[in-house]
C-alpha cells in the first residue's frame, strides 16, 4: 500500500474491499448467503458515513470497525452472543501497511520504555499482526486478560510518547 494514498470514488472503495470483506465474513458464518448478506450490510453501513476523497488506511479503519459491528449483529441475532465475544481480524492487518521510517523511528522507541509485558503484547498485536487470541496464547494469558494488558499498554505508550514529545 502506497502511503497517503486516498480513497477517491465509491466504486474504487467496493472494488479493492469487497472480497477481503467476503472471505472473512464467509471464514466467520461458514455459508455464503449469510456470508454474501453480511458483506453488502458493511458497505451499505459504510459508504454514505464516508466522505471523500480519504485516505486508504482511513477507509479500512472505518470498514474494519463496520465489519465488527455487522459481524456483532449478526451473531446476536442468531447465536444470542454477547458483544464481547466478538474477535475479527482486520481485512488489512497492520503488515499490510507499510510505516513510514520517522514513524517506525518512534515507535521502537516509545517501544524500548515500555515494561516487558506492555511491550510484548503491543509488538504481537500491532507489528506481528497477532489477533487477541493468538497474543494471549503466546503470552499465556486469558484473551479477557490479553485485552487489558493491550488497552493498558497503549494508554502508557500514549503517555510515553507525549513525554518524549514534551
Amino acid at each position: 500500500m502506497v502511503e497517503g494514498a486516498l480513497y477517491t470514488d465509491w466504486e474504487t472503495i467496493y472494488q479493492d474491499n469487497v472480497v477481503k470483506v467476503y472471505r472473512l465474513m464467509f471464514a466467520r458464518v461458514g455459508n455464503r448467503p449469510d456470508a454474501e448478506d453480511l458483506t453488502s450490510e458493511v458497505f451499505v453501513k459504510s459508504l454514505p458515513n464516508l466522505t471523500l476523497p480519504l485516505p486508504v488506511v482511513q477507509v479500512h479503519a472505518y470498514i474494519n470497525v463496520a465489519v465488527r459491528s455487522v459481524l456483532a449483529d449478526h451473531w446476536r441475532r442468531h447465536y444470542g452472543a454477547p458483544l464481547a465475544d466478538v474477535e475479527v481480524e482486520n481485512i488489512v492487518r497492520p503488515n499490510d501497511m507499510t510505516p513510514s521510517a520517522e514513524g517506525s523511528g518512534r515507535a521502537g522507541r516509545i517501544l524500548a520504555l515500555l515494561p516487558d509485558r506492555s511491550r510484548a503484547i503491543l509488538e504481537l498485536r500491532f507489528l506481528r499482526g497477532c489477533s487477541i487470541k493468538e497474543a494471549a496464547r503466546e503470552m499465556g494469558v486469558s484473551p479477557g486478560n490479553a485485552k487489558i494488558l493491550q488497552y493498558r499498554a497503549l494508554r502508557l505508550a500514549a503517555e510515553v510518547g507525549q513525554r518524549m514529545l514534551s
